[in-house]
């Protein structure tokens, strides 16, 4: 899921080399913290937060086959 997360963002940021992604995992959930510089705050968020909401939804597939939640 990391992967995805960051492959998905380093092709939307201007800046793909200041994108970090850190997982951090429980045994029922992951949780994914994302660094992305500050002018790229923006897109990744998207209008009314449509971006990123998408990418959590993405994220939520595999999440739900292997049984965890992602946040």
């Amino acid at each position: 899921m990391k992967e995805l997360v960051e492959y998905i963002l380093k092709n939307l940021v201007d800046y793909p080399d200041q994108v970090v992604v850190k997982e951090i995992e429980t045994p029922q959930e992951t949780l994914l913290e994302l660094t992305v510089a500050g002018s790229d705050m923006g897109r990744v968020i998207g209008k009314k937060g449509r971006v990123i909401n998408s990418i959590r939804t993405l994220v939520q597939v595999p999440a739900a086959k292997q049984g965890k939640r992602v946040s």
